[in-house]
């Protein structure tokens, strides 16, 4: 049996259900900065298997705004609207 790579694995953990990056993170035991450069890559990969990777936005945990237009998998800095630094992960998830 030839072993997983990290986006194989990766992909079928999203297959599974929605998850946080805290939360693949943690499943395949890399860091969340490893787990957001694969996301890229995962996301492609679906695309070509007629599948997309889906993703809810980023939210503000002080003032509850929503970052709806971001396209990029990584945690924004800080709040447009109060310039809180307390943003909360998306869920991803696999479309089909």
């Amino acid at each position: 049996m030839i072993p997983q790579t990290i986006r194989q694995r990766l992909i079928d953990l999203l297959e599974s259900g929605p998850f946080r990056v805290q939360e693949l993170s943690q499943a395949l035991r890399i860091s969340e900065r490893e787990v957001r450069s694969h996301l890229e890559h995962a996301a492609h990969t679906l695309k070509a298997r007629g599948e997309r990777l889906t993703i809810a936005p980023f939210a503000c945990l002080a003032c509850g705004f929503v970052f709806r237009d971001r396209g990029r998998f990584t945690s924004p800095g800080r709040c447009p609207r109060c310039h809180g630094t307390h943003i909360e992960d998306p869920v991803l998830s696999i479309a089909r």
